[in-house]
Parts: structure tokens; C-alpha cells; sequence
């Protein structure tokens, strides 16, 4: 087992991190900025380090200063928690050729999966069902409106470099469409450095589910799914499990499908696969290629502690 992680993070998912650090006996690092010298991350790590100033781009933002913690405490691997740097596929990849471990995917499959036009033909590669839409980036809004027209109003315009309702537009007639699309554009370039963007057919009232799995060289498993679809500007509020709108069969060929396809394509640790789901049907929306925020859910229902398994999935290889 490691001696030493550190924790490329703060407040909750830090200290969570190093309450499954504990148990496994495993010395732990906190990293901070100069105004969380006090923070409770701070207080219960056995060695902190300051990696700078408030704001996060030069704290906890910062690689180069991450990574010289590493060097001066000896750490053999980062937990990255979830936001920052966890999905930063670059971030990743530097870890892995300094010899650190970095507790959750390789850098291939953060970027593969973090770009969502490559998620969603990988996916459809591997039998999950998507949401009909453009099968890659779209560049103008005279190609939008030919899109537009073959799958039918209303339309959702998506970022493919990011998430959390950043570069996402409904358009519910073609009136809106030039206005709506060069916004959109406009947001993900402003937050994601990357002006691409999506279409796929909108849903007005679909349940938003979500599968949890971990996944090692031997296996993939799936901790069954949460429903999140209780949102407010299209951040969850409540999340519940099992789903109350699912019924066994439904369910059972979400879950097999789910694990069939993050096994296939070599997935190494903690990981949600998200759905819609009207209708009784379920299309594919994304995957998180770290701890989500509410994986507390899960833990209360089955009993396991998915940040231990995270780290023993880094260790052992195995799930």
C-alpha cells in the first residue's frame, strides 16, 4: 500500500479523502492556499504544504506547485477529489511521468471521455444507446439549422468540453437559433478554452440518471444507479437511489450495459455514467471520470466506501 498520498484538494472531498487515507495507514498531504492555513483539510493531514495565493489558478490550479509538494514530501500519489484538476487530462499525464500515481483513470481515458463528442461515439460503439443529435462539432448555424430541421425543435446546443450547464442553450424554434448558438459558442470558449459545441434533440421532462462503478483490471462493477433528476439551472438538488421510476428489467440492462462499456474501454478506478431517461427509454449523456460530489448516496445504500476503493484500485490494480 502507498505510505504517502496527497490530496490536490480542500475542504469536504479533502477531508474525506483523508479519513480513507487513515484507515489504510497511509500518511496524507494537504496542499493549500494562504488563507487556508487554518482549514480543517489543513488541521488533519500529517504534513501540509502551501501551494499559494487565494485565488485557485495559483493554488490549487497550480500543477508546477502541486507538483513540487510531491517532491518535497515524497508522496507516491495524488488523490485529485472532484472540480480542479481531477478531470484536467493534462494534469494526469504529468503525474504519470514524474512516477507518481494518480488515483483514478490514465490520462488517455480523461481526455477521451472528457471531450463528450468522443464519449458519446464510444458509447454508441460499445451498444449504449445516444440521444439523436450531430454526430460531431458543429461549426456555423447554417449546418446547425440543417440538423435542427432533420431531428425537430426543441433542440439543446452543448459545449463538448465541459459540463455543469456552462455553453448550454435551448432553442425551441429556428427564430432563436443564430442568437442562441453563437452565445453558447461564446460561453464554452470563455469557460472550457475550447469554442466547440453539439446539438441533440431536447428533452422537456426527462429523469436524469446515473450509474456508479468501480473498475479495475480484473473487473467492473457497478454500484447501481442514483437518480438525480430533482435541478435547478441544471445543477442537481436531490439525489435518491434506487430510482423510483425504474422497473427490474429496465434497470438490470442499464446497469449490464453500463459495466460492458466502461470494462471495454480499459476503465481504471471510481466513475459515473450518466443517462436520460423518458419514456421508458435511457440515452446515453456522459461519464465522470472521477468521484462525484454525491457519491455519499451510494455509500449509505450499499455499505462501501468508494474512496477507499478508489485507493486500493490505484494500489492493487484490482477492484
Amino acid at each position: 500500500m502507498f505510505k504517502k498520498v496527497l490530496i490536490a484538494n480542500r475542504g469536504e472531498i479533502a477531508v474525506r479523502v483523508i479519513r480513507a487515507c487513515k484507515e489504510w495507514g497511509i500518511g496524507t498531504v494537504a496542499v493549500h492556499s494562504d488563507v487556508d492555513s487554518d482549514s480543517m483539510h489543513v488541521r488533519l493531514a500529517d504534513e501540509s504544504v502551501c501551494i499559494g495565493s487565494h485565488e485557485p489558478r495559483n493554488s490549487y490550479l497550480n500543477i508546477p506547485a502541486i507538483m513540487s509538494a510531491v517532491d518535497v514530501t515524497g508522496a507516491q500519489a495524488i488523490h485529485p477529489g472532484y472540480g480542479f484538476l481531477s478531470e484536467n487530462y493534462k494534469f494526469a499525464e504529468i503525474v504519470q511521468k514524474h512516477g507518481i500515481k494518480f488515483i483514478g483513470p490514465g490520462s488517455e481515458i480523461i481526455k477521451k471521455m472528457g471531450d463528450k463528442i468522443e464519449a458519446k461515439k464510444i458509447a454508441k460503439q460499445n451498444g449504449l444507446p445516444v440521444i439523436e443529435g450531430s454526430d460531431g462539432g458543429v461549426k456555423n448555424s447554417k449546418d446547425a439549422k440543417v440538423i435542427c430541421k432533420k431531428i425537430g425543435y426543441p433542440i439543446l446546443i452543448k459545449a463538448s468540453g465541459g459540463g455543469g450547464g456552462k455553453g448550454m442553450k435551448i432553442v425551441e424554434d429556428e427564430s432563436k437559433l443564430d442568437e442562441l448558438f453563437t452565445l453558447a459558442r461564446l460561453e464554452a470558449k470563455k469557460y472550457f478554452g475550447n469554442d466547440e459545441v453539439y446539438i441533440e434533440k431536447y428533452f422537456k421532462n426527462p429523469r436524469h440518471i446515473e450509474v456508479q462503478i468501480l473498475s479495475g483490471k480484473n473487473r467492473t462493477v457497478h454500484l447501481n444507479e442514483r437518480d438525480c433528476s430533482v435541478q435547478r439551472k441544471h445543477q442537481k438538488l436531490i439525489e435518491e437511489t434506487p430510482s423510483p421510476v425504474l422497473n427490474e428489467k429496465t434497470r438490470s440492462d442499464l446497469l449490464n450495459k453500463t459495466v460492458k462499456m466502461v470494462q471495454s474501454i480499459g476503465y481504471e478506478g471510481a466513475g459515473t455514467v450518466e443517462y436520460i431517461y423518458e419514456n421508458g427509454k435511457f440515452y446515453f449523456l456522459e461519464m465522470n471520470t472521477r468521484v462525484q460530489v454525491e457519491h455519499p448516496v451510494t455509500e449509505v445504500q450499499t455499505g462501501i466506501d468508494i474512496v477507499k476503493e478508489q485507493i486500493w484500485i490505484a494500489h492493487s490494480g484490482d477492484t
